[in-house]
């Protein structure tokens, strides 16, 4: 399959608008917890980003399903990089002075935005994925878009460590900006022939629709749960600043490297899958996938060697690059095209959201339990979600993929 030639030119720029908005996101990402824990030291305050996130996140996710499914796709994509882009430029200029105040109260409310602005991107990308696509490409492409989702956390972290060491936080701000403004050029050069705009059913029956079918079907249902439960218990990721400031004692460089650990191993995992896809026995992959999660998460609580814990994150990395790719082919092929909209945004909910949730969680578990043994106790979270899910969700664990085609 070739994915680059004319005929596959609009996957193309929809991969350019995806890497683009997460190098985006991640510089943006990094910049906001290292400038907030020098301003507080509080562990607390960065799990606070996530829920200053989170909230907006809850509350617009499944109108912008909605509103995806009925309208254009496209523009509303535009739409979420310009108001990340809004959001990249208040943050520069409060990280440079311009405005007064205080700034960890304007970096908050900037976060929140984000929430907003974020739950258009992955119900927009998803309905114009499957537009832009054939059935039988949807496992492989899953592979190459994971690929390019993973490369912008690898890149994206590594380049806002360097941009902080080098140019300071204002200039990281800076570039993110303009990564936005380029995300939402890309969509703008994108030509899709889009379906009519669906009936428009009241927003509340519509939205029912969509939560009905995915609590009624147990296979994404399953795998829903499995991922949320797992990252908010499991997710070391919010507490890095820390565990660099207080126990590997690096500079910004190291969170960079630390932070692109795990995505490495993501990008390696989707391009092999991409060329091999795992279509047998993939809800036991799936399973096996988030157990070695859980396990390199704890490996990396205890280590006290700051090139072991990145090995431990990179392996953590590659198990959920095998999750997200098995998840994100379970989800493309299992939902009506009507639907992708919603379900993308209740999958939203599901797993975006369990990353903003879980860094408010481990913010919580280390004030009261300490940095180390918060982390440890979310790795044995982690292993027992799986347990649970292949328990309560025996047609995820018995699934191969041919099954949904």
């Amino acid at each position: 399959m070739h994915f680059f030639d004319n005929s596959h030119l609009a996957f193309f720029k929809l991969l350019s608008f995806r890497i683009l908005i997460v190098l985006a996101y991640q510089i943006m990402g990094i910049a906001v917890g290292w400038h907030i824990y020098e301003l507080t030291h509080d562990p607390l305050a960065l799990g606070l980003i996530g829920l200053a996130e989170v909230i907006p996140y809850f509350c617009c996710a499944l109108f912008a399903g909605y509103a995806v499914d009925h309208h254009s796709r496209r523009l509303f994509g535009v739409f979420a990089c310009l108001m990340l882009f809004l959001n990249t430029l208040t943050l520069t200029a409060v990280s440079a002075g311009w405005i007064g105040g205080d700034p960890s109260l304007w970096i908050y409310c900037s976060i929140a935005f984000t929430g907003v602005a974020r739950a258009f991107i992955g119900p927009s990308y998803s309905a114009m994925f499957a537009l832009i696509l054939p059935r039988e490409q949807y496992a492989r492409a899953s592979g190459i878009g994971s690929s390019v989702f993973q490369f912008g956390l690898v890149a994206g972290p590594a380049l806002g460590g360097i941009l902080i060491a080098w140019a300071g936080k204002t200039a990281a701000y800076g570039f993110a900006a303009g990564l936005c403004l380029s995300a939402a050029v890309a969509l703008l050069l994108l030509r899709i022939k889009e379906p009519p705009s669906a009936v428009s059913a009241p927003v509340f029956t519509s939205i029912g629709e969509g939560l009905r079918f995915v609590f009624s079907n147990q296979i994404i249902l399953g795998a829903q749960s499995l991922d949320m439960f797992a990252v908010l218990f499991g997710g070391a990721v919010a507490m890095l600043p820390a565990f660099i400031h207080d126990i590997f004692h690096y500079g910004p460089q190291g969170l960079g490297i630390l932070r692109a650990a795990p995505a490495i191993g993501a990008v390696l995992t989707g391009l092999f899958l991409a060329r091999h896809p795992l279509n047998q026995h993939a809800g036991r992959w799936l399973l096996g996938a988030v157990a070695g999660f859980g396990l390199s998460i704890i490996g990396f609580a205890l280590s006290t060697n700051f090139w072991v814990a990145g090995l431990l994150l990179l392996l953590s990395g590659v198990c959920d690059g095998v999750s997200v790719v098995m998840r994100t082919t379970i989800l493309q092929l299992a939902t009506p095209d009507a639907m992708r909209g919603r379900v993308s945004a209740i999958n939203g909910i599901f797993i975006g959201s369990s990353n903003e949730l879980g860094a408010f969680e481990s913010g919580i578990a280390a004030r009261l339990m300490g940095l180390v043994p918060s982390v440890i106790f979310g790795g044995l979270m982690t292993l027992a979600v799986v347990a649970a899910t292949a328990k309560l969700a025996p047609k995820l664990r018995r699934l191969h993929l041919h099954q949904l085609n």
